[in-house]
């Protein structure tokens, strides 16, 4: 073996694992949200965290002497995808939750982002591209195994005008967000990318923060779960999805979601000791399937094959 290729193994080891550290890392989003949502508004607590991210990666940006984006163009393209990716995303499904809707049905919503993302690319993306009939088959099963894992949470909670709204604008947010990133966002450092969509998403947040009336009830509960946000979620899971996102093709990246919800009923079974049926594991089975199908297959884009597996 030469000195190159021992050199690029570990990091082919490393990009072969991202996916499954980002879909882990991702689904503990929704148990900090157990944890810190009923002791903070949603809009604060989110100011809070993307404050604390912003003072974080500022730090790591300054004594790494990171690269900064190369034109003022990139760096309002990377505030666009903070505005959607971070702002209207997690804006719109934590606002969602505490108006009272179901946390089954949001995950629901958000979870049709990878059809929603398919049918953009296929019909009206630039540059079109197929979506063989085994990823169609993929996504389908992913959507069905998404519904065996919430189907017994739908229903719980009231659905209102108000909240089923705010899920899916969430849901267009994450979208418009990813599909975005891929067209306009050249590759550059990940921690100033991160920086920028983070500052922009904070400026976006404060004003609905400031008009919120529920006080931040700092506790160990709610310490742990801005803790968490912080360190984990933000440093590595919105790292990962923007490096995912730089190497894979839309489709394929929005399919890992999928896997989210699946993810999260293994965690509640392991932290809270929440039930395991037996259609939640046949869930986790299907749309384990499902997503193998979306990035087994590579895309194919003006008749010419474009393998773009993240």
């Amino acid at each position: 073996m030469t000195r190159t290729a021992a050199a690029g193994a570990p990091a082919a080891a490393a990009l072969a694992w991202m996916p499954a550290v980002f879909v882990l890392i991702w689904s503990t989003g929704f148990v900090v949200a157990r944890f810190g949502m009923p002791h903070a508004p949603p809009m604060g607590f989110l100011a809070w965290r993307f404050a604390l991210s912003v003072g974080v990666f500022a730090l790591w940006v300054t004594f790494a002497r990171a690269a900064w984006p190369r034109s003022r163009a990139q760096g309002a393209h990377l505030a666009v995808v903070g505005l959607l990716v971070h702002a209207g995303y997690l804006g719109g499904v934590w606002s969602a939750v505490k108006l009272g809707l179901g946390a089954g049905t949001c995950a629901l919503i958000v979870g049709l982002q990878p059809v929603l993302t398919a049918l953009w690319v296929a019909g009206v993306g630039r540059p079109r591209q197929r979506i063989a009939p085994r990823q169609w088959l993929g996504l389908a099963l992913g959507l069905a195994g998404l519904l065996l894992v919430v189907g017994d949470k739908l229903g719980v909670g009231e659905v209102t005008a108000a909240n089923l709204g705010l899920s899916l604008a969430a849901l267009l947010s994450i979208t418009a967000g990813t599909l975005y990133q891929k067209r306009f966002v050249a590759p550059c450092d990940v921690r100033t990318a991160n920086l920028v969509q983070l500052a922009a998403a904070f400026v976006v947040t404060l004003p609905f923060a400031l008009a919120e009336t529920e006080p931040m009830r700092w506790g160990p509960a709610l310490g742990g779960a801005m803790a968490w946000s912080v360190l984990v979620l933000t440093l590595g899971g919105s790292s990962l999805l923007y490096l995912l996102m730089q190497r894979g093709a839309a489709t394929h990246v929005a399919s890992l979601m999928y896997l989210v919800p699946p993810c999260t009923a293994l965690l509640a079974w392991a932290l809270f000791g929440e039930r395991l049926t037996p259609a939640v594991l046949a869930g986790l089975v299907v749309t384990a399937v499902g997503v193998a199908l979306v990035v087994r297959e590579p895309w194919r884009s003006g008749g010419a094959a474009h393998d773009a597996r993240p």
